[in-house]
């Protein structure tokens, strides 16, 4: 009897020091990502194994916290790539991951999800070649479609990252983002149009000809950094890239 008390309790400690170095670990990589110097910090995290830092990164990524969700997703795009280059299948149980969080099935929200898809895959071109029809189908009516506008915004963010770090991917996708483009949330407006900059064709150029004088702002997470843009900005940009 006494020994298997001992057992229970040697159970116990264990179970109990390993929360302890969870909770010490995502202490510590919510403190890397919100460092004054990120690019130290990305770089730290980077190092870690990436088993390791993907459990506290996720969980960052449902975060109200502006800043540290943004952040926690290029982190994701850093570790995950780096995953993929050595253990492929790994990367790949992570994508899946993500999908079955966007699912009705799971129960969750997924919050976060669709934005990580698209920094891994504008990281890891293999990743890209197998994924990308997935994130358009967030977006698209007939396929698995959003319903949620927060998700909505997270799909078409992930979907913009990816179209401008690889455009060829998404050169025959870019008729889906027009409804967005002319919808009343200036959020989908705005983040439609930025996507749609790297993919256009007729169409795109004459919506965003018609979104330049759209004052209605929205925040966006651009190269780093959450900037407080216009819908008219940020189509003028976009037709710069004609």
């Amino acid at each position: 009897m006494s020994g298997r008390l001992y057992s229970l309790g040697y159970l116990t400690l264990i179970m109990s020091n390993n929360r302890q170095t969870s909770r010490q670990l995502k202490g510590k990589i919510r403190k890397l990502l919100l460092q004054q110097n990120i690019e130290s910090g990305l770089a730290e995290i980077g190092r870690m194994p990436a088993r390791k830092a993907i459990n506290p990164l996720f969980s960052f990524l449902c975060s109200l916290d502006e800043l540290l969700k943004w952040r926690a997703v290029t982190a994701m795009g850093e570790v995950v790539d780096r995953l993929a280059n050595t253990d492929m299948e790994s990367a790949r149980v992570i994508m899946r991951r993500y999908m079955w969080q966007l699912n009705d099935e799971s129960g969750g929200i997924g919050w976060g999800c669709p934005e990580a898809m698209g920094e891994i895959m504008a990281r890891n071109e293999s990743l890209a070649g197998e994924f990308w029809c997935i994130l358009i189908s967030y977006i698209r009516p007939d396929g698995n479609y959003l319903e949620h506008e927060v998700l909505q915004r997270g799909a078409l963010w992930g979907v913009g990252r990816l179209a401008h770090a690889r455009p060829q991917l998404l050169k025959t996708s870019v008729d889906y983002l027009h409804p967005y483009m002319q919808t009343d949330d200036p959020h989908l407006r705005g983040l439609a149009a930025w996507a749609a900059g790297a993919l256009q064709n007729k169409k795109t150029e004459v919506i965003l000809n018609q979104l330049k004088d759209d004052s209605a702002e929205l925040n966006v997470y651009l190269d780093g950094h959450i900037t407080r843009r216009s819908v008219g900005e940020i189509s003028k940009n976009a037709l710069q890239m004609v």
